[in-house]
């Protein structure tokens, strides 16, 4: 059974459904999540892809990213991946949207008006490792180092989102 994903114009509004992999080879617009998790020491819960993973496998990024299924509010298509991937669920909030599109070397293209979400969560996962190679926890504030002096390490939705995502952290978390 085919994967769907949520196709969606510029505001968010649904205007159909994909096959997961051709709205990646088509590069149409779709909905996605990243979920970013944090512990009380302002740490961020990081994962390396899998290398199974049809694009991006083996980059380090959010904790969890996916896509709602049809039918399927984005939070929680959000509780039900971090459970698929990382093994816990926690309380999660929604705090902006974005839109990017990049392409890939194997042809595929991501465009999607992403979702992101944050929690908090104090123990070690229990990652899938069909989704999931490794994980850490990193500083929030000092992730920017890394990303800046190793950018080919981290996904492109991290490398685009991190900023806004360091910046509520400061404001709000604090």
């Amino acid at each position: 059974m085919s994967e769907l994903v949520i196709l969606v114009d510029e505001k968010d509004n649904q205007i159909g459904v994909e096959e997961k992999l051709k709205a990646h080879q088509e590069g149409i617009l779709h909905r996605a999540f990243s979920v970013f998790i944090l512990n009380s020491k302002k740490e961020l819960l990081l994962q390396r892809r899998a290398l199974g993973k049809y694009h991006s496998p083996g980059l380090w990024t959010n904790t969890c990213c996916s896509h709602p299924r049809p039918d399927e509010d984005v939070l929680a298509s959000a509780h039900r991946r971090l459970r698929e991937e990382m093994g816990f669920d926690c309380d999660l909030s929604e705090i902006f949207t974005f839109q990017y599109k990049v392409s890939f070397d194997n042809g595929l293209t991501e465009h999607e008006l992403d979702h992101v979400i944050i929690g908090n969560y104090e123990k070690d996962p229990i990652p899938n490792l069909a989704e999931v190679a490794e994980y850490k926890w990193v500083n929030i504030f000092s992730l920017e180092e890394s990303i800046e002096k190793n950018p080919e390490l981290y996904t492109e939705w991290l490398k685009i989102c991190y900023q806004k995502v360091k910046e509520y952290i400061k404001e709000n978390l604090s």
